[in-house]
């Protein structure tokens, strides 16, 4: 008969934190059971003590590096966000449910564990032209602002933090900044009505923060050097505009441009053979779909006929499903938005989780500095 431990033990057994321990979960390492009290998961002994024996006799140096960089074990403790059975989580809450009502303002309080401000941070500067570098006009537009926002005053934390965010809001839509919700501003900004604002309002809540991702880890490397909150959205930005994560969202686009409506699975094929994948389907963490997306395209899959012929084609080829970046363009297109507007929403909504990693970061203390595994010639 197979035994089984509670959470507690299954995690001293390992040497883990139980954090730790669900995080295992969450990549498929191990298995949590159901018990007849549904709030209360169990482990199997033996299954325990299998991973734990692997930890002790290890592996090859280069096997852990690369386990634990790609897509493998945890290598950092966090309370911001939790990835779990298919579901995305902050400090608790499901992403999901909190994008029903939640403004970018009160996502971000939370996940920074502070006291939403009643004007979330002073205006910044005027606006910029529309077309130019998000990352540079941020970086240049922010160049004055505080190096050090004191963590012991909540509320002049949370302004200043704020006021980045609202800063690259007035980045992202060329507006100048004000005190309204950013989905809001942005609303004003392009024109939109009170139901295209409130699309706008749940991708920036569901694109908030997500774990670990390079972004959000770059975010929390520069953090531990002390370096300001601002130079972690500035790094923040720099990971996130690379092609494998939010840049993907050009991908996106290029692949749509390239459809034909009335037969997208033979330029989908195309696109396969001459690129290898399909950017904007799949994601290693949701592999039942990605809920962030399924959310965002519920009502235009309802409206549009063509996006939903081109979705099932694309599932057809792939066996994958939509990922938040085929989404995000998908609401950019819907919505009539300035192209380029899908990564400047995924930036925007993300600004709340770089500063949430690094205020974690900062709370912990610590230098963020990993060894590398050396494959060069020996001196």
């Amino acid at each position: 008969m197979t035994a089984y431990l509670t959470a507690a033990d299954a995690a001293a057994r390992l040497g883990v934190s139980r954090q730790t321990l669900y995080a295992y979960v969450s990549r498929g390492l191990i298995e949590a059971h159901p018990t007849d009290d549904p709030r209360v998961r169990a482990y199997a002994a033996e299954a325990i003590a299998r991973l734990a024996e692997a930890r002790r006799r290890g592996r090859r140096p280069r096997d852990v590096a690369r386990a634990a960089l790609d897509w493998g074990l945890p290598v950092l403790e966090t309370a911001v966000t939790l990835i779990r059975d298919g579901r995305l989580f902050y400090r608790g809450t499901d992403a999901v449910v909190l994008a029903e009502t939640a403004t970018l303002e009160e996502t971000a309080a939370r996940l920074w564990d502070l006291p939403p401000g009643p004007a979330f941070g002073p205006d910044g500067p005027g606006a910029r032209p529309q077309g130019g570098d998000l990352l540079e006009a941020f970086a240049a537009a922010t160049s004055d602002a505080p190096t050090a926002l004191a963590q012991e005053d909540p509320a002049g934390l949370a302004a200043g933090c704020g006021a980045l965010v609202r800063i690259l809001a007035a980045c992202v839509t060329g507006a100048a900044p004000d005190a309204r919700p950013v989905h809001r501003h942005c609303a004003a900004a392009w024109g939109l009505a009170p139901a295209a604002a409130e699309a706008v309002r749940q991708a920036l809540v569901l694109c908030a923060d997500h774990e670990l991702n390079a972004s959000g880890f770059t975010a929390r490397c520069i953090a531990s050097t002390g370096a300001s909150v601002r130079a972690a959205v500035v790094g923040g930005l720099a990971a996130l505009s690379g092609g494998r994560h939010g840049g993907a969202t050009d991908r996106v686009e290029a692949l749509w441009d390239g459809l034909d409506p009335a037969d997208p699975g033979t330029a989908l094929r195309h696109w396969i053979a001459g690129h290898g994948d399909l950017p904007g389907f799949g994601h290693p963490l949701y592999p039942a779909g990605d809920p962030r997306a399924a959310v965002l395209l519920a009502p235009l899959l309802a409206d549009d006929p063509h996006l939903r012929a081109a979705v099932a084609a694309a599932e057809a080829s792939t066996g994958a499903r939509p990922s938040l970046d085929f989404a995000l363009v998908a609401l950019r297109r819907h919505l009539g938005l300035p192209r380029g507007s899908a990564f400047g929403l995924f930036a925007l909504g993300r600004s709340a989780g770089w500063i949430a990693q690094a205020l974690e970061q900062r709370r912990a203390g610590g230098l963020i500095r990993p060894r590398a595994i050396y494959v060069g010639p020996e001196p």
